[in-house]
């Protein structure tokens, strides 16, 4: 029977986007059904791949206790710079030092690893080894097909030879583990294809239904009542496509009763904010920093539409977590990317329109204002993708499906 289970991701609590968030409710829940949870991690750092001012003079090696979670934290390498050469040095420096933190860990009946960081496998295999516990590996991100996909990492001569490298430490990883799940159902699909002789679960990230309600909102000071707002709110970085939102802002600019909001960080913000300047959007599109979870409902319900527009190439090697959070809201969304990708199949089943290719440009304009024009057709598309989102990804639901799981590993 499971007892202690002891987490090993980069991102915990006190960060409260993406994985940070996702880990820390699963382990969270987990200790109010009564199990010994522990976590190795870092120290926090993202989205602004700072760390931030409270951690700052800790000790290199610190323990801490958030509700009830008792957590190891090493503070590692975090680069200003995210090419891919500065990413791997920070991948090494995380799992060098937590290579100590794993001798303070002196029970565990399962070790639960995320990835990315497909290295955290590693530590995962040697704690399960001294322990004689149960390894599942959960991967959200396929953090090498990332890597090529976005154009973070060229191919070339040179990077065949080593994404062939990366791939088979990638199978022997994933072989070793006694249960691997993801996000999406392609995604479990490309598991089988990357390591035919394992049997991946589907295990999706989780939306709080009860959390970010819009029967339950309050207007976000961000978001003028009296505009028609499109909102981006998330990671600011390599895998969206900026070039579609500079150019949709531009064609929209015209219309004074719309206006752009853009709510985050990451590596690629200061490039972002840069363009907009230059091409005098600045002001029609207005830029925030990250706000606290506390306050997302009352920003996502506030918006009229939200917005994500994907690298049509990045395909179904993520899973963006901020949709859950978008259609929650009963606010339609507008996303590209590949037409085939799990994402389009997402918005297919549930406000069934809305998902385009990054050429659809001048469709995708039309929509907004059509929407901007019709405010039932813009409830009804909300509406839908709350409901698809409470049957299917609902946090309590999905929660209690991870006990299930363990209970018959």
């Amino acid at each position: 029977m499971v007892k202690d289970i002891t987490f090993i991701t980069v991102n915990y609590a006190p960060e409260d986007t993406a994985i940070g968030l996702y880990t820390s409710q699963l382990a969270e829940f987990l200790v109010t059904k009564g199990y010994n949870v522990s976590v190795i991690t870092a120290f926090p750092y993202y989205p602004k791949w700072e760390i931030p001012t409270e951690y700052k003079d800790k000790p290199r090696f610190y323990t801490e206790d958030i509700n009830g979670v008792k957590i190891y934290r090493y503070k590692f390498f975090v680069p200003k710079n995210q090419t891919f050469f500065y990413r791997i040095l920070h991948i090494i420096s995380f799992n060098y030092g937590n290579y100590f933190n794993l001798n303070k860990i002196k029970k565990a009946d399962l070790i639960f690893c995320n990835i990315p960081f497909t290295t955290n496998v590693m530590l995962g295999m040697l704690l399960k080894k001294r322990l004689k516990a149960k390894l599942w590996t959960s991967i959200k991100d396929f953090e090498f097909d990332a890597a090529y996909e976005s154009g973070l990492l060229k191919e070339n001569f040179v990077s065949k030879a080593f994404k062939k490298m990366l791939y088979k430490i990638e199978n022997y990883l994933f072989t070793k583990s006694d249960i691997i799940s993801s996000i999406s159902y392609n995604m479990v699909e490309r598991i089988k294809k990357k390591a035919p002789h394992t049997n991946p679960v589907f295990f999706p990230d989780w939306v709080d239904v009860d959390f970010i309600n819009p029967a339950k909102y309050s207007q976000h000071p961000f978001i003028s009542e009296e505009k028609f707002s499109i909102l981006y709110s998330g990671n600011i970085g390599q895998k969206q496509n900026w070039d579609v939102y500079i150019t949709l802002a531009k064609k929209l600019s015209v219309y004074t009763d719309i206006e752009f909001i853009l709510v985050g960080e990451g590596a690629y913000r200061d490039e972002l904010l840069e363009r907009l300047k230059k091409e005098g959007l600045l002001g029609f599109v207005k830029y925030f920093e990250p706000i606290p979870y506390k306050d997302l409902p009352n920003l996502l319900c506030s918006a009229n539409v939200h917005v994500l527009f994907q690298k049509s190439d990045v395909i179904d090697s993520v899973m963006p977590s901020k949709i859950l959070g978008m259609m929650s809201s009963a606010r339609p969304s507008i996303i590209t990317g590949d037409l085939q990708s799990e994402v389009a199949k997402h918005i297919k089943l549930s406000q069934e329109e809305g998902y385009y290719t990054n050429e659809d440009i001048d469709t995708i304009a039309d929509k907004i204002l059509e929407l901007k024009n019709n405010s039932a057709l813009c409830t009804s598309l909300g509406e839908k993708a709350r409901e698809y989102m409470i049957n299917n990804f609902s946090k309590k639901m999905i929660l209690n499906s991870f006990i299930e799981k363990i209970e018959n590993l």
